[in-house]
């Protein structure tokens, strides 16, 4: 887990504490070791899930170690360096002491603590013997504090030398009760359910949001293990995760909170912070594709692990992106920026490249036999409730939240039937969007794809496009659409449904912005089908497209799709006709590929459509284009970025619209109107 303290980030059961400087004035660090005890001694009303004695046995410790340093401070301006030795080891040793208190009472993180008892009670063990040591270092005798406070240091010492900080018998009857759960699970055997609520009653998980939050730990957990190569505790992981899904499932009726990921908005913060960040800054310089495994070299560079990896086994010992000799070829993981790629992927839809760790991350998390038998056991339940039309919207929820997480979660979930149960709800108000979003998420599976097809889910959710009883719930339908058009067959189905294209226009220009992405990314994989061609364009699509570039939207990717969708219509002379109709349109292409802002990709497309343009609307395209002198620094400028990055596609387009507008120019005299190349000189660059 990510956890930020100080502004440092820290995954549990590390202790990222440092010594005092040398130099630091003895008044300074003693206000510190203070403030630190208060801190401590603040835990004692914090509720502890597991190693409770020793916990509150090291925060007694400290309360007695208080009472000392607050008199030292008042008696003794000047200390010797020998106390200033000992201070400075017991400061180090409470940095560490509050850092694991803060991971022992950590929300979500209740059952991972519980099955590292040992690990903690060691750390405790340890972290006792380090505080008796620092008070050995210091000379009470040279201290002038009274009588009763050495006595309470020489109290603390021989009680930290002797503590036996051990694990705790009822933690060992809970540890036990889980290992046994889950060995139920690997036979394939359902546990009852007394033992599993005796786990939860221990821990303290009395909800749903709080048994989901355990979930969402243990997964990212396993994400940073894989993204710092540590793989050792995966498996154990994966196990504990299956069993706290399979509680969360079963023996919850109710959704409290909307906790869980599907419920919870953005902050703030978030959205400003994405909002200011270039898409683009989330791609390695070398693949140019988005970054999985975000890694930073020692010129504080970062590039994806593999494309790096591969840069230094070709015997480069240099920074890619600034030809600087490396020193080492440390690389950092980059957490901070991995969640942000995370997040924004999550946000607009986007997948990442399945060699990617992100993807590896989930389905080795759930190769473990006790969490594939446990997904199976959630799924058959699931299908029953839904099939008795019992708390249905109960069963959605929990649907949309395992299908939203893995490839074996919605495998287990289609196997069980329940595409079929879900695409009934549909029509049903009160569960409409959850079964929505559900569909959602199993579209990405392939055999769900077939299933939602020969069951009539087609029309269904083009009813929910059309007719949703919310913008979620249409959002959800058009990001269904997507994925059900990347089956070539399902491209042509869609399309001859009336009210399908249109109802994907219709979101690109009400919806909320995941339902403008949704409906942009699925018009433009429809467009694949040469039939939807002129159904695009008979449902208005090109004003629509342009009134989003028009909106002054700060959304890049907005940009990007509705350019990559205007420069698939302009392929076609009646797409080019269209285009030039709507008046402002080559301006605002114009626009993007001027700006200083854009990111390449959408300059790419802004060439393609350009190109495609000039092709088919000749004199009447070309003439504007050429009187633009900042136009052509700018086709210039990209050309030479194209050529040195090796888009060698890109490029050639970039150079053919070049030469377009040069030999117009040229030719501009003899008042030709027709177009100045071709056609058949640009075949090669298609």
């Amino acid at each position: 887990m990510i956890h930020i303290s100080n502004g440092s980030v820290r995954r549990i059961l590390t202790f990222s504490a440092v010594h005092p400087c040398e130099a630091i004035a003895p008044a300074t660090l003693l206000n510190s070791l203070i403030n630190l005890a208060h801190a401590i001694s603040d835990c004692k009303t914090k509720n502890f899930a597991s190693n409770k004695r020793n916990a509150r046995e090291s925060v007694r410790q400290i309360g007695f170690l208080r009472v000392f340093l607050e008199e030292l401070r008042k008696a003794s301006p000047n200390l010797p360096d020998s106390v200033v030795l000992g201070l400075s080891e017991l400061h180090l040793t409470f940095q560490k002491i509050r850092y694991l208190l803060e991971d022992c009472t950590r929300e979500g993180a209740r059952l991972w603590m519980l099955m590292n008892s040992e690990r903690v009670a060691d750390h405790f063990r340890i972290l006792a013997r380090a505080i008796s040591t620092a008070l050995d270092v210091i000379p009470l005798g040279a201290i002038e504090v009274s009588e009763e406070v050495k006595e309470y240091v020489e109290l603390a010492t021989r009680q930290a030398r002797k503590a036996r900080l051990e694990v705790e018998p009822a933690d060992k009857a809970a540890m036990k009760r889980v290992i046994s759960v889950l060995s139920l699970f690997e036979n394939g055997i359902v546990p009852d359910r007394r033992d599993l609520n005796q786990v939860l009653d221990y821990l303290g998980i009395g909800s749903w949001s709080e048994c989901n939050n355990e979930v969402k730990f243990l997964d990212s957990e396993i994400a940073l293990e894989w993204l710092k190569d540590e793989k050792r505790e995966v498996g154990i992981l994966g196990s504990l995760m299956g069993f706290m899904t399979y509680c969360r499932c079963v023996l919850y009726d109710v959704v409290d909170g909307e906790q869980s990921d599907i419920g919870r908005r953005k902050s703030s913060t978030e959205v400003g912070l994405l909002s200011c960040l270039n898409p683009d800054d989330f791609r390695c310089p070398i693949s140019l594709e988005f970054m999985t495994d975000p890694v930073t070299v020692s010129t504080g560079h970062t590039y994806d692990r593999s494309s790096i990896m591969k840069w230094f086994r070709a015997g480069n010992k240099t920074c890619p992106k600034t030809g600087q000799k490396l020193p080492n070829t440390e690389l950092v993981p980059n957490l901070a920026l991995y969640k942000l790629i995370e997040q924004h992927c999550s946000e607009n839809g986007i997948s990442v490249s399945n060699s990617g760790r992100r993807n590896r991350t989930a389905s080795v998390s759930v190769e473990t036999l006790a969490y594939e038998r446990a997904m199976n056991m959630v799924a058959a339940f699931l299908a029953g409730m839904l099939e008795e039309n019992n708390n249905s919207d109960r069963a959605a929820h929990e649907v949309r939240v395992l299908s939203k997480r893995s490839v074996l979660n919605r495998s287990c979930l289609m196997e069980a039937g329940i595409v079929p149960r879900l695409l009934r709800l549909l029509p049903c108000s009160s569960v409409q969007e959850n079964a929505m979003a559900a569909l959602l998420n199993l579209s990405k599976h392939p055999k769900s794809k077939a299933a939602i097809v020969e069951n009539g889910g087609l029309e269904l959710i083009v009813g929910v496009l059309n007719k949703g009883l919310s913008l979620h719930a249409r959002q959800h339908a058009a990001g269904a659409l997507f994925y059900l058009a990347s089956i070539e067959e399902y491209r042509e189905l869609v399309g001859e449904i009336p009210e399908a294209i249109p109802g994907l226009i219709e979101l690109i220009g009400k919806g909320p912005d995941r339902g403008k992405k949704n409906a942009l990314v699925s018009i433009f994989t429809l467009l694949m089908h040469h039939g939807n061609h002129s159904k695009v364009l008979a449902a208005g699509a090109v004003p629509a497209l342009v009134n989003l570039l028009e909106s002054g939207t700060d959304i890049e990717e907005f940009k990007v799709d509705s350019l990559a969708i205007l420069a698939a219509l302009a392929e076609k002379p009646d797409g080019t006709v269209a285009i030039l109709r709507c008046r402002r349109a080559l301006h605002w292409v114009v626009e993007v590929l001027e700006s200083s802002v854009a990111s390449r990709a959408g300059k790419e497309h802004c060439v393609s459509l350009l190109l495609a343009l000039c092709m088919n609307g000749g004199a009447e395209v070309v003439a504007p284009l050429v009187e633009s002198s900042s136009l052509m620094r700018s086709l210039y400028n990209l050309y030479s970025l194209l050529g040195q990055e090796g888009s060698s596609r890109a490029s050639k387009k970039a150079s053919a619209l070049i030469r377009v507008l040069h030999e117009f120019f040229e030719r501009r005299p003899s008042g030709s109107a027709s177009p100045i190349l071709p056609r058949e000189r640009f075949v090669h660059v298609w």
